[in-house]
């Protein structure tokens, strides 16, 4: 049942035909998507830095979703030259102490609290990267959006995460990967995922085909209902098979 629970609504989450971002783009057309992280940039107030690895963030802050682990890896961030934007809102002091480190690092690192739907799209689609470092995680769609947007996803290897990502290091036969997974939940092996993506954002031509990777998967539930259809046939079955 691995990876079939989980699905968003194309219909809304499409960055060909989204109306919130910059400019509208697909898998054939990933060049346009450069647009939105500059208007990205600009709505999050960081450096116009085309050549910056822009990791995004849309997220309850909370203990949950491992987000004292990335403020943990802000010296790290800021040495490699990555820029941050973050969407969210939750434990005050998760708030407080990443609005500081907007505050201190401006143009490096923004931070938006509160919930702005529009927002999270162009987040979705500006961002190189979205990061779920989640300390467990039973489904998650936000990782599901990304790989759908382009955005690299860099997620925990718990749950829904490790089931809807394909690490670059998984060594699958047949399996094209689609983002980094790291585990045990860390911060030093989150900083580990962020230093192989930056590695890998620096070589294009590996970046571009992680992105295109992401936008040919099927994240829809357009084959959800069928796979539950076979799976009740496979339990009914097994359960005639069996002696009374």
């Amino acid at each position: 049942m691995s990876g079939i629970l989980n699905g968003i609504d194309i219909s809304v989450w499409n960055p060909a035909t989204d109306p919130h971002i910059a400019q509208r783009f697909s898998a054939h057309e990933l060049v346009a998507r450069a647009e939105n992280k500059s208007a990205l940039q600009r709505r999050f107030g960081l450096d116009p830095s085309p050549d910056a690895l822009l990791l995004g963030v849309i997220s309850r802050l909370s203990w949950q979703k491992g987000l004292d682990l990335l403020l943990e890896n802000v010296p790290a961030i800021l040495q490699q030259g990555i820029q941050l934007a973050l969407l969210g809102s939750g434990d005050p002091d998760l708030q407080d102490r990443y609005q500081a480190a907007a505050k201190a690092h401006a143009g490096r690192i923004a931070v938006v609290i509160g919930y702005d739907e529009a927002l999270a799209h162009l987040v979705q689609a500006g961002a190189d990267a979205l990061v779920v470092p989640s300390r467990f995680e039973p489904c998650g769609l936000t990782q599901l959006c990304a790989l759908r947007y382009g955005a690299v996803p860099i997620v925990s290897g718990v749950g829904g995460l490790a089931d809807t990502v394909i690490d670059t290091e998984a060594g699958l036969a047949g399996a094209a990967p689609t983002g980094f997974k790291f585990g045990p939940v860390t911060g030093d092996n989150l900083a580990g995922a962020l230093r192989r993506a930056k590695v890998a954002f620096d070589h294009r031509q590996n970046w571009r085909g992680l992105q295109h990777n992401g936008m040919s998967t099927d994240v829809s539930w357009q084959n959800r209902a069928s796979r539950y259809a076979a799976l009740y046939r496979e339990v009914v079955a097994m359960r005639r098979s069996q002696p009374h």
